[in-house]
């Protein structure tokens, strides 16, 4: 009996993995095998941490294999312009050749690719080799329409053939969308111009052309959440949220081991009364501000659980705590180097999250019914802080001042803005409740994902009967 088996391919980055990880857990869970495809780098972070209590691995059905990306060992891999067009240029060749191993096997066949959005050049291979393709977007579905808005915006004259906003205003894909500030457009506010113009012209451009290409498009996200989105792109189907799915299973594709002892900690806190503090895995902060988040946390007065990552590769940053900090804080802060962040978001003790407002960040808060301190560090999480204060009204924005920090007292003001606001608490309660309440049977999110299952199966049937796929 053949396999209905799934190649699953993430842009190697710590936001990009999780999310597919999780929708690997859903397929395998519906009968589907799959064969997920990170980079030889990315593989050997991801397997170090699946380990622990809760944490199941690889298994009969989820096998998990890598190949290289054409960078040397001890290059930088926080160069996006350069992992990217290396990645473009090399990688290619080493999926055809995976595709090709498995296919030895009759019964292992491929049914079907899943490749993150931001890997186009995966929709070239799948065509090549008489592949169907799907599509993941690991990021708001507004900036995957976005992406697959570029030509229009280019015939409009808001951008040029190389991207560049043409006008300094706010735009909107649709009158049932949000505005969009093209100075936040992910192509241009990543790095140096160079690395911009990579972006666009790879991820991108390929991102809008795999996109196209794609039989579907599965998304984490809700119609709820994102409703002008789905109305515009009809061939998005949002399967989201994708968390673990029970408190004994913990989340994985982490690139980082979890320190597991703040969740005693916040067991020894009241309810409702620690800032959770996380920036993701890529926010570099200059040590000035560092310092001011360090001073505004103590100011507050009140239990902060801060997730502090150790150097970063490509950075040579460590962090120093202000003269006698520690000694002041006692045991009301806890700071850890990478939290296990939705059982931290669960817990009855968090009252907000300090967050840079990736995706899966939001998508976490969201779901646990935290209000969020919106502190954005690049490209779509500008647009995620738009989502979460202006639309979905649950957090409040950290502005910055004229030397483009943000101050102590910023934070302070608004840590007492926020927790005082009960409007935003219960619209963040509200909006948890409707969110989760699509991944129950029979309902949008579940009904999206049995119609993907149902897709890939069909596809295997075809299979069968026709040497179309490999």
């Amino acid at each position: 009996m053949k396999n209905f088996h799934v190649l699953v391919i993430p842009y190697p980055a710590q936001g990009h993995v999780i999310p597919l990880m999780e929708a690997s857990r859903c397929f395998t869970t519906n009968g589907l095998k799959v064969t997920f495809v990170n980079t030889d780098f990315t593989h050997k972070q991801v397997i170090n941490s699946c380990s622990g209590p809760g944490i199941d691995g690889p298994s009969d059905l989820l096998q998990m294999v890598s190949i290289p990306d054409g960078m040397e060992p001890c290059d930088n891999r926080n160069d996006f312009g350069k992992l990217t067009k290396t990645m473009f240029q090399f990688m290619p060749t080493k999926l055809e050749e995976l595709l090709n191993d498995i296919s030895k096997n009759d019964d292992e066949k491929i049914t079907c690719i899943v490749a993150d959005y931001c890997m186009g050049w995966v929709a070239k291979v799948a065509r090549k080799m008489g592949i169907r393709l799907a599509v993941f977007c690991p990021s708001s579905t507004a900036v995957l329409a976005l992406t697959m808005s570029v030509q229009k915006l280019m015939d409009d004259k808001v951008l040029n053939c190389k991207g560049i906003p043409l006008k300094d205003q706010m735009i909107q894909l649709s009158t049932s969308m949000p505005f969009m500030n093209p100075a936040n457009f992910l192509w241009v506010c990543v790095g140096d111009s160079t690395t911009n113009q990579i972006i666009f012209d790879f991820l991108i451009l390929g991102g809008m052309e795999a996109a196209e290409a794609a039989d579907h498009i599965i998304c984490n996200s809700t119609m709820d959440l994102e409703p002008g989105v789905f109305s515009m792109f009809p061939k998005m189907l949002p399967i989201g949220p994708l968390l673990a799915t029970n408190k004994s299973t913990r989340q994985v594709g982490h690139f980082w081991n979890e320190d597991s002892t703040c969740l005693t900690w916040l067991d020894q806190q009241l309810i409702r009364s620690v800032i959770y503090v996380a920036f993701g895995s890529i926010t570099i902060f200059n040590q000035q501000q560092f310092e001011e988040l360090a001073l505004a946390l103590e100011d507050t007065k009140m239990p902060f659980l801060w997730v502090v990552r150790p150097g970063t590769s490509g950075h040579n940053i460590d962090y120093v705590y202000p003269n006698g900090y520690m000694d002041r804080i006692g045991t009301r802060g806890k700071m850890v180097s990478w939290a296990p962040q939705q059982e931290v978001l669960n817990h009855p003790a968090i009252a907000c999250f300090m967050s840079h407002c990736g995706w899966n960040s939001t998508m976490e808060g969201v779901s646990n019914g935290v209000p969020f301190l919106c502190w954005p560090y690049f490209a779509d999480q500008f647009f995620n802080k738009t989502y979460i204060c202006d639309i979905w009204k649950t957090g409040v924005g950290l502005n910055k001042d004229v030397a483009g920090i943000v101050t102590r007292g910023e934070i302070k003001s608004k840590v007492e803005q926020l927790l005082n606001n009960n409007i935003l608490k219960e619209n963040a309660l509200n909006l948890k409740e409707n969110v989760m309440d699509c991944v129950e049977v029979g309902n949008s999110s579940d009904k999206n994902l049995n119609k993907f299952i149902d897709w890939v199966k069909e596809g295997n049937d075809k299979v069968g009967a026709s040497e179309t796929y490999i």
